[in-house]
């Protein structure tokens, strides 16, 4: 294993550390393990607060700032942050007009976060969590029960985040975010295993004219193995497993996202296929993302999400944003 690490054990520590010195936007609390705005909560906006295992940067720490999250808890890594960090991280978002929890559906991240938002109303702050649960690849995984929430955990706090950034209360950020999650479907398939640190060794083997199709972000098997094969091919098969279980037309935000080994140049070159795919099928690629957006370590290969626009959804998602890894309209 080759890494631009100290030790496996002080990984997040020394990443957390980079974080602060590189954008001043952010507070990092090394201790708690939480990662907010510098300038605090703001007083009369509904906060934002997710997190997970780490690993999967920029999410979701480098989605903490105007326009998205108020608070991220960043986990040990592909491990659920514990209560008392989430705990710590949605007190650094309150400001009195209640939290949102934005959770991945793997079963770690969905119960400390409900324990987390339960010890949150005993200090009378109100929590309404919403689930992401986006992957089409499978129905339960190896940490899930139902679908796995993937990729469009970015689109939902990027909507729901403009929202409250114009003042809507909790529960309407909430049907937001809700929304979002329900119009939205993701696919990844990978071509070589990402190595977990501690670990020191891939997570999963694939021969060399064999790919994952259907993979998760930790590494989960997916639906099953497939040969490798043109960029054209594995595209398609991505987009018609989403069309098949919610139809790709009308405008779409489309986000081609890299699993943290894939260079970039082959992303746009999978967008390209995508973006024919798309046309071909009737729908409209109204905005797009392509880059690494949740990653998966040094996985390499690419995942897919599509997400159906209204006028409402559009203009959030265009409103303006500032944080380390999304930034436009300021």
């Amino acid at each position: 294993m080759k890494k631009l690490i100290n030790s496996p054990d002080s990984v997040i520590a020394d990443a957390l550390r980079g974080m602060a010195a590189a954008h001043p936007s952010l507070a990092v609390d090394l201790e708690n393990r939480v990662v907010s705005r510098a300038g605090g909560a703001m007083a009369g906006k509904v906060g934002l607060v997710s997190g997970g295992g780490s690993g999967h940067e920029p999410l979701h720490g480098g989605y903490v700032g105007y326009g998205m999250l108020d608070a991220a808890a960043p986990g040990e890594v592909y491990t659920s942050p514990v209560p008392d960090q989430i705990l710590a991280a949605t007190k650094a978002a309150d400001h009195g007009s209640g939290v949102l929890h934005i959770v991945k559906n793997y079963t770690g991240d969905v119960l400390n976060f409900r324990m987390a938002a339960e010890l949150a109303e005993d200090e009378d702050i109100r929590v309404v969590s919403v689930v992401t649960n986006d992957d089409a690849a499978v129905e339960d995984s190896t940490y899930t029960a139902g679908r796995r929430g993937v990729g469009g955990t970015v689109f939902v706090e990027k909507i729901a985040g403009a929202a409250a950034e114009e003042g809507a209360d909790l529960d309407t950020v909430a049907a937001l975010a809700t929304r979002v999650n329900e119009a939205t479907r993701s696919f990844a398939i990978a071509l070589h295993a990402g190595t977990v640190p501690a670990a020191g060794k891939p997570g999963f083997d694939l021969a060399e004219n064999e790919v994952e199709l259907g993979v998760g972000i930790h590494g989960e098997p997916g639906r099953e193995r497939g040969a490798m094969a043109p960029v054209h091919d594995l595209v398609a098969y991505s987009l018609d497993v989403i069309h098949a279980d919610r139809p790709v037309s009308g405008n779409l935000l489309v986000m081609l996202n890299g699993q943290g080994g894939t260079p970039l140049i082959e992303l746009y070159g999978a967008f390209a296929e995508a973006t024919a795919w798309i046309e071909g099928h009737g729908g409209t690629v109204a905005r797009s993302l392509v880059g690494n957006y949740i990653t998966s370590l040094d996985q390499q290969g690419f995942s897919i999400t599509v997400m159906s626009l209204d006028d409402e959804l559009l203009r959030l998602w265009d409103a303006p944003v500032s944080t380390p890894a999304l930034r436009w309209g300021r």
